[in-house]
């Protein structure tokens, strides 16, 4: 898919790198207070998946995503990372089944998932999910769907509701290449992010959500060369961090009616 490059406006751009920054950076001073069973009030809750490998690969740079979060959380958030399994449909071992018992566990205010495309040289913050399935591949368990809704009788497509030009605007001043998508394809990451969008939709959590694509990592790309540019650790990292600050940034800025009712007595 064909990324659509945006400006970005200085006077934008810098206010939010100021609010990003205070964010993501060393220290959490008055802007959490944590008590002693773990919750935190006035921090936000994030739930950031990426994916297992998969098409004959070794890794996944999301895979990688999601590991350092868990090692290393990120300031501002009450964070939860886990890895999907590239299996679509609804069965015990699907990657909307696993999802599903995670925001179970977990009511995000955000979920913010990722996945690989090898074929692209920058993030790529994704704008809708369609309702259908019709993979180019098969999927780890071997079915490859064809021309199948991700949920029957819903809607034809949902738009992404995170941030999406703030996380474009971030990443990019971060020194990472960015862009928006319009589509995310018809394959596992179109069908995590459509089945989010819908949850979203009908129960309230994650209060939003969407999906952003990642190139492959050097290493992928020494194995598998192609036209397009990959995206080291560091990098890769780096932009996810700023990716994840501008949604942090957006929850914090949204008017007290906006946000669920478990959010709002959280925070009153």
């Amino acid at each position: 898919m064909a990324t659509m490059a945006m400006a970005v406006p200085a006077a934008t751009a810098a206010t939010r790198t100021g609010e990003i920054a205070t964010i993501v950076g060393a220290e959490c001073t008055n802007m959490c207070v944590v008590l002693a069973s773990g919750t935190m009030i006035g921090i936000p809750r994030i739930l950031v998946t990426g994916f297992e490998p998969f098409a004959g690969s070794l890794l996944n740079p999301t895979a990688l995503i999601v590991e350092r979060l868990a090692a290393e959380g990120i300031t501002g958030a009450t964070m939860r990372a886990e890895v999907l399994p590239v299996v679509g449909g609804v069965g015990p071992g699907s990657a909307r089944a696993r999802l599903d018992a995670v925001l179970a566990d977990f009511q995000a205010d955000a979920a913010i998932h990722f996945g690989e495309a090898h074929t692209r040289s920058e993030f790529s913050v994704e704008r809708i999910a369609i309702n259908l399935r019709d993979y180019r591949i098969a999927d780890n368990a071997g079915v490859c769907a064809e021309d199948t809704p991700v949920i029957e009788g819903a809607p034809a497509a949902h738009f992404a509701t995170l941030p999406v030009r703030a996380i474009v605007d971030a990443v990019r001043v971060s020194g990472v290449p960015a862009g928006t998508s319009l589509t995310a394809g018809s394959y596992l990451c179109n069908e995590v992010m459509f089945h989010s969008l819908e949850r979203s939709a009908a129960t309230g959590w994650p209060a939003i959500a969407g999906f952003i694509h990642v190139p492959q990592l050097e290493e992928q790309f020494a194995v598998r060369p192609n036209d397009a540019q990959p995206m080291s650790a560091h990098d890769l990292m780096i932009a996810t961090r700023a990716a994840i600050g501008a949604v942090i940034v957006h929850l914090r800025n949204l008017p007290r009616r906006t946000m669920p009712d478990r959010h709002r007595r959280r925070l009153g």
